[in-house]
């Protein structure tokens, strides 16, 4: 059997959609919203399966990674976050790269000889990796209109990723993939698709929503956000400080919302302009994870918001 454990963003299903395209298999999907990467401990497997694992950290898996190769299966591994140190096994293949400027898609393409290059692209835009994705599109004969609907489509996809459950998402990831899957061409997706109008309207309205909040905090480096515990907040945590990011290259941006009365889930981007340091910040916290350039922690007590607040921008 083929196990597919894939990241719920736009970088984990397009990863996984490339990979099918060019390797079609009937295989059981595991994923979960974007936040949710401690996928691999709800897979059983054994010698007669292959596991493939995209866009999730090895360091948050590492001892379900060990359970399934104990079991003897085969296990594909694609990823870009903080791994810790890989593990060596006869059936573990493995392909993880760290630099800010690469995503499990990119690395997926390079596996591929560039064959779906579009979708990478697309995933490479969804990962806030503008300036890689430009570069990435650069074999692609495609003009700077359709270049700005690949754009658009990763942000789409990545922003349907976020929320605190799957009943703040338009669509559970497994099903945006399956809806995803019969096109070969992004173009075609976004033409025929009635999930691409549909997240297209709810992106649009949730960030006017985002546009309305004031910033807690603002000086020359960084600027932190508070949202509210609200559906529209909790699916455009991530776009909104991606938007932002790009907007004011220069400085780091926190964007923490409400889970509860005592909680906060917190999202992190670097200065465009320094890609680095995000990760090392938010892994101080004990639910804190993610990559240099962008991070995150799952639930921040209110107890400890100062502190993060200190040690934010201390940090850049």
């Amino acid at each position: 059997m083929y196990i597919d454990v894939f990241n719920g963003d736009a970088d984990g299903i397009c990863a996984l959609h490339q990979l099918r395209l060019a390797k079609p298999v009937e295989s059981l999907l595991v994923t979960g919203i974007k936040r949710d990467i401690s996928l691999l401990s709800r897979v059983e497997a054994n010698k007669a399966d292959t596991v493939t694992v995209l866009d999730i950290s090895l360091d948050k898996n590492r001892i379900a990674l060990e359970t399934v190769l104990q079991n003897g299966a085969k296990v594909i591994y694609f990823d870009h976050h903080y791994s810790g140190t890989i593990p060596e096994h006869a059936n573990f293949n493995v392909n993880i790269d760290t630099k800010a400027d690469v995503c499990t898609s990119l690395l997926v393409n390079d596996s591929l000889n560039g064959k779906y290059l579009p979708w990478a692209v697309t995933a490479t835009f969804g990962d806030n990796l503008f300036d890689a994705a430009i570069k990435a599109a650069k074999p692609l004969d495609i003009n700077s209109e359709q270049l700005g609907l690949l754009k658009q489509l990763g942000t789409y996809i990545n922003y349907n990723g976020y929320g605190n459950s799957l009943e703040d998402l338009f669509y559970h990831p497994a099903e945006l993939y399956e809806k995803i899957k019969p096109f070969e061409s992004p173009f075609e997706f976004i033409e025929q698709s009635e999930a691409f109008k549909t997240l297209e309207s709810g992106f649009i309205e949730d960030m006017h929503q985002a546009a309305t909040i004031k910033a807690e905090a603002n000086d020359s480096k960084s600027t932190i956000y508070i949202l509210p515990n609200e559906k529209w907040a909790r699916r455009v945590s991530g776009v909104y400080g991606n938007d932002l990011a790009q907007k004011n290259p220069q400085k780091a941006h926190a964007i923490l919302t409400l889970k509860g009365e005592n909680t906060f889930q917190v999202s992190v981007r670097a200065p465009l302009t320094n890609r680095t340091g995000a990760d090392t910040l938010c892994r101080q916290f004990e639910t804190g994870g993610g990559r240099q350039a962008a991070a995150g922690i799952n639930e921040l007590p209110e107890l400890e918001l100062d502190n993060f607040i200190t040690k934010f921008k201390t940090h850049f």
